[in-house]
């Protein structure tokens, strides 16, 4: 071998030497970089004419099991999903309030519990019905719940739109990682085609599929010119030659009418890539589970607390129209909505009476309102009657007033079914309700009581066959009407199926609970199903680093082991240099 080979050798030698040094110097200075996997510097010898001239790197490359890939991939988009999901109903369930309390000396602070403390403070009034203050701590107490079912419901919404906000988030997110993988593979292939290694681009690339897969679940596949082309479940294009970036715009206000509905116009928006509607193909990761709660979890505990509420004033104000306040209101009206030519489909008689502030009967009919066709014929004959007048005002309600100065009008619904629910006449008009509601989200105490210019209706007029003028017909010191209102929150009710809660029949109190109930479960799944995804999220992660990730022990001792190959080598160069100097000098001396 002449020196000339051997020096190459040694020369090619000590390039190789360099670097696979400075790619195992990188492999331990990235060993904690996210998503970073071992480089290997591969190398090969070089012959010519059939004999060895030295070494030559042929490529830095890194090994990624794809199995394993493919699964940490599809783990993250259900680790997106459950970390979502779990974090939104333990935010959820805080809402509800909790039905106990760490201190001996409080209560919990639930629907359940704010019901049980309205329930105390009639009990307390029971006992003395003409009490204003007692009164006044009922009131109040009703308020309370009202407020919580308002204050739950808008929470409610809120959450609705803070996800719809955290959709247009992610949506962004998932857009930019789309356009970086587009890019990478660009730079992939270019980089390919002059030789140069591509394994820390493969590496920045497979770092943005997998976070594209936390926040939505995708296919994927290599292509055979080295692209990652990534679709949706159904196989729409999100990464093929180019990026297909999501279009989604946010609502800009959320109630608990904004839907989303395929194909349309109103409501939240659909999330489209090419104008074409996806949101349907997403189940999974951040953005399929924020769909889900947007559209399913959490509508379904609103229609939950609607069934409460609904139900709640029905039955508060189907008592309430049972009495009267003493003194007596000098008019009545109604909450529901009317005109004159209303069909009136009802039977049975209506007392309507004028009393004056004790009380004491000034005048009185009795009403066969099987004798009248509409509100109109209803709204004639009351004017007809002695004291009294009756009209619709501009919004649709009966009004009933007392004509002579310092009276009072009371109702006693008698044996009156109107309407098809056989609702009383006072209910059926909402001439004394306690609270106003079509939902949760409106539930609150009529405001005259709130206001305290009007007393609750703790009275009844007198039932009897006659009356005399004159006459005391309304007793303040009954307990009739709040010990039917303790009645209808303690007695089963029946509750429609709401929000995946079945039909049921039970009390007021009972329900709320079970709506608590219900909540804190799913909260207490969602938090075991995201420990479980974690955990299986985590094994195929460790598993991915096992494979392809550094081992910094091993790459420690690579090192040495590469050092002691340069310095061989260089010192094998000196020794060769030595040689040609000597030869060098025996020619001269020839």
């Amino acid at each position: 071998m002449s020196l000339d080979i051997a020096r190459s050798i040694a020369f090619s030698g000590l390039s190789a030497t360099s670097v696979q040094i400075s790619v195992s110097s990188a492999n331990i200075s990235n060993a904690d970089t996210a998503g970073y996997t071992e480089k290997t510097a591969n190398q090969a010898s070089s012959v010519t004419a059939g004999v060895g001239t030295g070494v030559t790197v042929t490529g830095i490359t890194s090994t990624v099991d794809k199995l394993l890939l493919k699964s940490l991939v599809a783990a993250n988009s259900d680790l997106g999903s459950a970390d979502t999901t779990n974090s939104y109903l333990t935010e959820l369930a805080q809402l509800y309030g909790s039905t106990s309390s760490s201190s001996s000396s409080t209560t919990g602070t639930s629907l359940a519990n704010t019901l049980a403390a309205f329930q105390s403070a009639l009990s307390s009034l029971a006992g003395t019905p003409g009490s204003a203050s007692l009164q006044s701590n009922a009131i109040s107490a009703l308020n309370d719940l009202a407020t919580q079912l308002r204050d739950t419901s808008s929470s409610i919404q809120t959450l609705r739109g803070n996800a719809d906000q955290d959709i247009s988030s992610s949506v962004g997110d998932i857009n930019k990682d789309l356009q970086q993988i587009s890019g990478l593979n660009a730079q992939i292939k270019q980089e390919a085609a002059a030789g140069q290694s591509t394994a820390d681009l493969e590496d920045e690339r497979n770092t943005a599929l997998q976070d594209v897969a936390s926040k939505m679940n995708v296919s994927y596949f290599t292509a055979s010119n080295g692209d990652i082309q990534i679709y949706t479940a159904s196989g729409q294009a999100l990464v093929d030659s180019s990026a297909h970036t999501l279009s989604y715009t946010p609502a800009a206000n959320v109630t608990a009418s904004t839907t989303y509905s395929a194909g349309g116009s109103s409501g939240f928006s659909a999330i489209t890539v090419n104008g074409v509607d996806i949101t349907s193909q997403i189940s999974s990761g951040t953005v399929g589970a924020l769909i889900t709660l947007r559209d399913q979890t959490l509508p379904a505990a609103q229609s939950q607390l609607d069934q409460l509420a609904q139900q709640l004033a029905t039955s508060l104000n189907a008592v309430s129209n049972q009495g009267t306040s003493v003194p007596p209101p000098t008019s009545l009206t109604g909450t529901a909505t009317v005109s004159s030519s209303t069909p009136l489909s009802a039977t049975g008689t209506v007392r309507l009476a004028v009393t004056d502030k004790s009380g004491n009967l000034v005048s009185y009919q009795d009403l066969n309102l099987a004798s009248y066709s509409t509100v109109g014929d209803l709204v004639t004959a009351i004017n007809g009657m002695s004291g009294l007048s009756a009209s619709i005002d501009s919004s649709g309600h009966l009004s009933i007033a007392a004509t002579g100065s310092g009276n009072g009008v009371a109702v006693n619904e008698m044996t009156s079914a109107v309407g098809s629910a056989g609702e009383g006449f006072s209910d059926y008009f909402g001439l004394n309700d306690l609270v106003t509601a079509t939902g949760a989200s409106d539930f609150a105490v009529r405001s005259d009581l709130l206001a305290g210019s009007a007393a609750l209706p703790t009275a009844t007029l007198d039932a009897s066959a006659t009356l005399t003028v004159g006459k005391s017909v309304l007793s303040s010191g009954s307990a009739t009407v709040i010990d039917a209102l303790q009645s209808t929150l303690t007695q089963s009710t029946s509750f429609a199926a709401a929000g995946g809660l079945g039909a049921t029949t039970s009390s007021f109190t009972d329900y709320a609970a079970s709506i608590v109930a219900n909540v804190a479960s799913k909260a207490t799944q969602a938090t075991a199903a995201f420990t479980a995804k974690q955990t299986a999220q985590s094994t195929y992660a460790s598993s991915l680093s096992s494979q392809s990730g550094v081992n910094l022990d091993e790459e420690t001792s690579r090192l040495s082991s590469l050092q002691n190959k340069y310095t061989a080598a260089s010192e094998l160069i000196q020794v060769i240099n030595t040689m040609f100097t000597a030869l060098s000098t025996a020619m001269q001396s020839v």
